[in-house]
């Protein structure tokens, strides 16, 4: 059986490459981490994170991520088996050990006998391929960004998506700040939030908004940011008040040496299992280094922070899914190749794992002779797929988070209260019938990915 070519490790070639081999059919996942770095990792393990430890929240009853988690769970993910094993404490999220969780998806590949894995940067996929799956995410290399633009004429698009600074937990001052999750719901410790009063809270966005920015390259002239990724100062930019009702929103918090609430809150979420790295929530940054460093020493409790890591900005590539791809993400004009992950206009590293997670399984059904149907849209992945293959307007299409609003509206209207949950027990009865149907899978011992 000649294999199926994966182009590009991370979250959705990973999770494509290991749902192949589990069908059966032998892959070949070419990476180029290894032999040319990219502006924004800093390993050559698959699956890097980059931008936020965090898979978001985990309740599957209230949040359509945490649903996706269900299902992804429900078909042997790869990406949620390591993220589960890699987890650290947040509350109600799924937060992961970025170390760990990256060598737990490289040993778990590297172990897989029918996946090949090649250090190798791919410009163009060759005709005698065959079935070829880009996966290359949003730092497609310029070489096959070049290839794709030339397959897809002006349907090519891109905006910025920005990285939130890290800092070292014992920098922290814990006489100011306090470990608290809103409303407290999950673990006490799960959260550090930073007060600020109103003079504070002023004196700090007229810093942020005068701070210098780096400086666009004149390729990324005009792209435009991603709003689920938007840089703190951007935010600021769109009004003073706007961070507070956003990453700086103090509701569900009550400060415990005063007793009282605050008028702006920073948090800072667990980054690693030993709890010696914290990243600032929501604070994704275009700030030269220097400047964020004195801009964020005057959040209280950060004053003597040490950054293991200061924000950054880069291009993020994304392909007009609706005009391109058909329902089983195959470009239209070019049925061999198959796009997968946050290329395909998906944002999220669990919604780019879970395309990566179907791209594979309609690849390897197809290998078989076999055809799988496309998931119910009345599901999480299925709404998700149908929003990048069909249910989004084209002219207007954006990268999107998965959401209840992709789903189709219940039958019968009932209460908002309870409408989250009654969409969630209707996904998982549909996915569970969807699933009787699925590519059959080998009986064969899993690997251990620990």
């Amino acid at each position: 059986m000649n294999p199926i070519h994966i182009i590009g490790g991370g979250l959705a070639g990973s999770e494509a490459a290991w749902q192949i081999a589990r069908a059966g059919v032998p892959v070949v996942l070419h990476e180029m981490r290894g032999v040319e770095g990219t502006d924004a990792h800093h390993t050559d393990r698959l699956a890097e994170l980059v931008c936020s430890n965090s898979f978001r929240s985990d309740d599957p009853e209230n949040n359509a991520v945490g649903l996706l988690h269900s299902e992804m769970r429900g078909m042997d993910s790869l990406i949620m088996r390591c993220g589960d094993a890699s987890r650290v404490p947040a509350g109600s999220a799924l937060a992961v050990d970025r170390d760990n969780f990256a060598g737990a998806v490289t040993a778990a590949i590297e172990a897989e006998p029918l996946i090949e894995l090649r250090r190798e940067r791919i410009d163009a996929p060759p005709p005698d391929w065959g079935s070829v799956i880009i996966a290359t995410g949003p730092l497609t290399a310029a070489p096959l960004a070049e290839t794709i633009r030339a397959k897809t004429g002006e349907n090519a698009l891109a905006f910025f998506d920005a990285i939130a600074p890290v800092v070292y937990f014992d920098s922290i001052d814990m006489d100011i700040a306090w470990f608290q999750s809103r409303w407290d719901k999950g673990e006490t410790k799960d959260y550090i939030n930073c007060p600020m009063e109103r003079d504070e809270y002023d004196a700090f966005i007229d810093l942020m908004l005068a701070a210098p920015q780096v400086d666009f390259k004149g390729w990324e002239a005009n792209t435009p940011y991603f709003d689920g990724c938007m840089p703190i100062e951007a935010m600021a930019e769109r009004g003073r008040g706007t961070p507070r009702f956003g990453p700086m929103k103090p509701i569900g918090l009550r400060n415990p040496k005063t007793g009282k609430g605050t008028y702006a809150v920073v948090q800072l979420r667990q980054d690693n299992a030993q709890g010696t790295l914290w990243n600032i929530v929501g604070f994704q940054t275009k700030m030269r280094h220097a400047d964020q460093v004195r801009v964020f020493r005057t959040i209280p409790g950060l004053g003597g922070a040490e950054f293991a890591r200061l924000g950054g900005l880069h291009r993020n590539t994304f392909i007009k899914s609706p005009v391109l791809l058909d329902e089983y993400l195959r470009l239209k004009s070019e049925p061999r190749l198959r796009f997968a992950g946050q290329i395909t206009g998906c944002e999220g590293y669990v919604e780019s794992a879970a395309i990566g997670l179907i791209a594979g399984r309609f690849a390897a059904a197809e290998a078989l002779g076999e055809t799988l149907a496309v998931p119910p849209a009345t599901t999480a992945l299925g709404a998700l797929l149908g929003h990048i293959t069909g249910g989004a307007e084209a002219a207007t299409f954006q990268p999107m988070n998965v959401n209840f609003g992709l789903f189709p509206p219940l039958p019968t209207r009932i209460h908002k209260s309870v409408r989250k949950a009654a969409m969630a027990a209707r996904a998982r009865d549909d996915m569970t019938a969807w699933l009787g149907g699925a590519v059959p899978q080998p009986e064969r011992e899993a690997e251990a990915v620990d």
